[in-house]
């Protein structure tokens, strides 16, 4: 989703950190920053598990004590009943047994010892991510697949670039990727996570899933895709193993009738094609490759994500430059220049390097974390703030008043800019789980994150005319995550910093 912002003549991006890496419920799967606290979530339930588990085989040791005493001794009583109940202890220690203890290890065995374990569970379950948070993370997982074009066995083995902590996908995983696609009617990725999952099964890999089932749906996902002739061959596979299958059967008759009506069709359509096809020769070299400029925005924007896209001319790179900055000697700066280097040249993106110290860094992410909220959008119909699929950054707003440290911040960032910040927005801190590079999709720029940094441009010219090649959009994190801080500057309160221009585009 690509956006901008004209009322704001400028924008600054504090890259805090590219890390490899409660209220009753947070949309988790937006925000790794607050999915942390479920990693901890999960080890204290563990932790509860294993002392219910000590608990229970305690309880087993004791039981089973027991019980290997007694077979000892009723070997020997049954051996010779009379001569043993002959010695008057042994016929008493026989009452205590049947009349007491017997009844000690009843209460033994019945003697629930999981309730500190349930207990615990039933508190931290108000925690738990919901049906939105699994459904949120499948998406974002299909998302980066298509963005990266990632295919699906890279993906189930953990054989991501730069994975510190690599994580292999079950069958039932596969299964539940394909299920949630199937649910939103999005066959593409279905074929492509239940044709995944016949490839984990079909190697040899254990699942309480079958293959019928897995079967049933790559089949109808084919269908649903045109692909009758795929569709018949896992129809086919299916009734194989469950020649019984009803929905199999019918489908079976279905798709074969449809193959030898496209079959008729085809034949009757073959010398209309062959005119069609003379008539297109003719054009045939007029037809060119579309150029970046021409590619559909999505397609632009995943491109970039990617690295790929437009790249600079040696001459336009010629142009960019590294240097110490002042700001015009700015007595801030003059002692101790900040590192400034050129990302872009049209329009003219710098980057300023060093500008957050890790302490700072750390105490941002402290403050913004409590406060973090999904961002939102205004209904176009009811004007209504409300969430968004395809937005699911969250963002929190933090001043002065939170702590001294925003007020450093703010001025550093004045004395950066030169821009006034009495009029400037709130300090806003997003965990942004869809992050990764900044792109802008008009010009083929992409600016990738990099710690402790800031990045600025501005959006409007100095006529107050919009930039509209400053629109830009995040790409997904493929690994890790990022945290990013906003301040939006204010066109008002500039006027003496950064006076009018006349022309539209300066």
């Amino acid at each position: 989703m690509l956006f901008t912002r004209m009322e704001l003549p400028c924008w600054c991006l504090l890259l805090l950190s590219c890390l490899q890496s409660l209220s009753a419920h947070v949309d988790f799967f937006t925000s790794i920053g607050q999915m942390t606290d479920l990693i901890y979530t999960e080890k204290d339930l563990v932790t509860s598990l294993k002392d219910y588990i000590r608990a229970e085989e305690n309880k087993l040791e004791q039981v089973k004590r027991w019980a290997d005493k007694l077979d000892s001794l009723t070997d020997t009583a049954t051996r010779d009943p009379e001569g043993f109940l002959g010695h008057p202890v042994n016929a008493f220690k026989l009452m205590k047994r049947l009349n007491t203890e017997w009844g000690d290890l009843e209460s033994l065995v019945l003697r629930d010892t999981s309730g500190g374990f349930i207990s615990n569970l039933t508190i931290q379950r108000q925690h738990f991510p919901t049906n939105e948070d699994q459904t949120g993370a499948a998406k974002a997982l299909l998302r980066l697949q298509d963005t990266y074009r990632l295919d699906t066995n890279t993906i189930s083995t953990g054989n991501l670039p730069g994975v510190k902590h690599k994580s292999q996908m079950t069958v039932e995983d596969c299964y539940e990727l394909g299920k949630i696609a199937y649910t939103d009617v999005d066959y593409y990725h279905t074929e492509l996570w239940m044709a995944q999952a016949l490839k984990q099964l079909d190697e040899g890999e254990e699942s309480v899933i079958d293959k019928v089932t897995v079967l049933d749906y790559l089949s109808y996902a084919l269908y649903q895709q045109g692909e009758l002739e795929r569709a018949l061959e896992y129809t086919k596979r299916l009734l194989e193993l469950d020649p019984e299958h009803q929905r199999g059967k019918g489908n079976l008759k279905y798709f074969e009738f449809q193959l030898e009506k496209q079959k008729t069709a085809a034949q009757e359509e073959a010398p209309k094609r062959e005119e069609r096809k003379k008539r297109e020769t003719t054009h045939k070299n007029k037809i060119k490759n579309k150029t970046f400029s021409l590619t559909p925005e999505r397609k632009k924007y995943e491109m970039l994500c990617r690295g790929e896209g437009v790249r600079m001319t040696s001459r336009r790179q010629s142009r960019l430059f590294c240097r110490y900055y002042d700001n015009n000697r700015n007595p801030v700066l003059l002692l101790g220049p900040v590192k400034q280097q050129d990302e872009w040249d049209k329009p003219y993106i710098v980057r300023y390097l060093d500008i957050i110290s890790n302490a700072e860094i750390e105490r941002i992410k402290q403050l913004a974390k409590p406060r973090l909220r999904r961002a939102t959008i205004s209904n176009p119909v009811t004007g209504v703030l409300e969430t968004a699929s395809y937005r699911i950054s969250k963002s929190a707003w933090l001043t002065g008043y939170d702590d001294p440290m925003i007020d450093k911040i703010n001025n550093r960032i004045e004395v950066l800019t030169g821009l006034e910040m009495d009029t400037a927005e709130e300090l806003q801190m997003s965990d942004v789980a869809a992050g990764g590079a900044t792109v802008f999709p008009d010009v083929g720029a992409a600016v990738w994150p990099q710690k402790g940094t800031a990045v600025f441009w501005y959006n409007l010219f100095a006529s107050g005319e919009g930039d509209y090649s400053t629109r830009h959009a995040a790409c997904p994190v493929l690994v890790g995550n990022k945290w990013v801080s906003n301040k939006w500057i204010h066109e008002r309160g500039q006027e003496w910093r950064r006076p009018c221009d006349l022309s539209e585009d300066v």
